[in-house]
């Protein structure tokens, strides 16, 4: 039997992770590389992928970057048939990440703002998972897609009603892939992070109201990036290998307390 050790271990494995130029998408990228895997960095800026593979080649890890667009399907099926076209087979490993945030009032959100939201963080989950399933299973490869949701999937909000509804719909839409893709030995979880600082929130979690909201995390605190690598290494690799359809929460206790 594998030891635990064993079993975290990327060595051999191939992740996609999108939205990979900046934020969390780097972090989780960098993790992955650090633990063994070859890893596919997937964004709109190939010129900041292309910064985050350079670290991650000088630290001895394996990358490679590709553009792609979750908003538009002709881009993800692009980006797809050049990861095959240079890998020569598909990533094993997913983590979808790629998302938009949001302020505004429900009342004063626009058209375009609100279509911009959905498009992002549900359809080009949806779309870049299909694709990534599609690919595994035509390689008979099993593998790992780990959805990026939130905690504010579980808790209402002011001035989130997009985000939160699209977010929602990732950690439902987790579950059902997880149930279509069993029997392709595909595991589909979730995490939902708290609230982490990134270029969507810094003004935000900067500000005094930002502060009023950290005073109500149970830990009194934001979270720091690496307090995520133990959710994501656990459902990206063999640890986590019965474990499908579920949504792992890490928030500093913010969901314990109103948001």
């Amino acid at each position: 039997m594998a030891t635990l050790a064993e079993n975290l271990s990327l060595s051999g494995r191939r992740a996609l992770v999108t939205g990979a130029s900046s934020g969390l998408g780097e972090h989780f990228a960098k993790t992955l590389a650090a633990n063994g895997a070859e890893v596919v960095l997937a964004a709109r800026r190939v010129d900041r992928l292309e910064a985050v593979k350079a670290t991650i080649e000088e630290a001895g890890g394996k990358a490679v970057a590709v553009e792609m667009d979750v908003t538009k399907p002709d881009s993800v099926e692009a980006s797809f048939a050049s990861i095959d076209a240079q890998l020569g087979g598909p990533c094993d490993i997913l983590i979808n990440n790629s998302g938009v945030g949001q302020e505004s009032w429900l009342i004063d959100t626009e058209e375009d703002e609100w279509a911009k939201i959905v498009e992002t963080n549900l359809t080009g989950v949806w779309r870049v998972a299909k694709h990534a399933g599609r690919a595994m299973i035509d390689a008979k490869t099993p593998g790992a897609i780990v959805n990026i949701a939130s905690i504010t999937a579980l808790r209402p909000s002011y001035m989130l009603a997009g985000y939160a509804a699209t977010k929602a719909g990732v950690d439902q839409m987790t579950r059902n892939m997880a149930l279509e893709f069993v029997r392709y030995g595909i595991r589909v979880n979730a995490i939902a992070p708290g609230y982490f600082k990134t270029s969507i929130n810094d003004t935000f979690l900067d500000s005094e109201n930002g502060d009023r909201m950290r005073k109500r995390v149970a830990m009194r605190r934001f979270g720091e990036y690496g307090e995520l690598d133990g959710a994501l290494m656990l459902l990206a690799s063999d640890a986590g290998s019965y474990m499908t359809g579920s949504t792992i929460v890490v928030d500093g206790g913010h969901t314990l307390t109103p948001l």
